[in-house]
């Protein structure tokens, strides 16, 4: 597999989408993945405000998420069933505005997906919108996606053998985000200017349609949950004898 992240030029609010990719990328062979931060969809569809007070990006965060509360360091939310800081409202690189994540993040990349199956008449092409997270108990952000079309996000193994013949029972490789991760190392998360990336001979099953959802899971299903309920405050430190 490669990834080829491309420096572009400042991404101006309002920009169309479409031609800024394909000033950038002349040529995008079939089976090819475009990742695309999802900071430039955001501003393509204008999703930006203004930063009046920190109770005006309060009342934004609650709007925007399905549930919010506040800790020490962010609010921390869930918003289209993931769980993200802040709705995933950003400051960074924007100009002294919010830019919110994009509408609706599925249907941006299908939008994306038809334009550019057109522009570069090729029928087997993967979208992937990336953005931030952090991982409990790691410091630093990896990459993720909140959006993705043509391709399957999820690779399922349950009632497949193992190595040894022992069918697994629960596996299933979140295929989607783990490109995300793998993009964004190279994109990077501060002025190095690269927006998209193109990834080639990715291990994904292409497809036309998919299913939004197929990541996602129920809070009361997440195997995480209990456990912080019971998590001291300092859990690497050893207690004293």
């Amino acid at each position: 597999m490669q990834i080829h992240a491309i420096k572009t030029s400042v991404f101006r609010e309002g920009e169309h989408l479409v031609p800024f990719i394909a000033r950038f990328i002349k040529h995008l062979p079939e089976k090819s993945i475009l990742v695309i931060t999802s900071k430039i969809i955001a501003l393509a569809e204008r999703r930006t405000k203004t930063i009046e007070s920190v109770k005006t990006k309060e009342r934004l965060i609650r709007k925007e998420s399905q549930f919010a509360i506040s800790t020490k360091y962010v609010w921390l939310t869930i918003k289209d069933g993931m769980v993200m800081a802040s709705a995933g409202i950003d400051e960074s690189n924007a100009n002294g505005k919010l830019i919110l994540l994009p509408k609706n993040s599925f249907k941006a990349a299908g939008r994306i997906r038809g334009a550019l199956c057109h522009h570069y008449r090729v029928k087997e092409l993967g979208i992937l919108i990336t953005d931030s997270r952090t991982m409990p108990l790691r410091s630093g952000v990896t990459g993720v996606t909140i959006g993705y079309a043509g391709f399957k996000g999820l690779h399922d193994y349950r009632g497949t053998p193992d190595i040894f013949g022992r069918k697994f029972r629960f596996s299933q490789t979140n295929v989607a985000d783990g490109l995300a991760a793998a993009a964004v190392v190279l994109m990077g998360e501060g002025a190095e200017q690269r927006p998209l990336a193109r990834i080639q001979g990715a291990p994904v099953e292409f497809c036309d349609s998919i299913a939004p959802t197929e990541l996602l899971i129920n809070p009361a299903d997440d195997i995480y949950r209990p456990f912080f309920n019971f998590l001291p405050k300092k859990p690497w430190e050893r207690k004293k004898k």
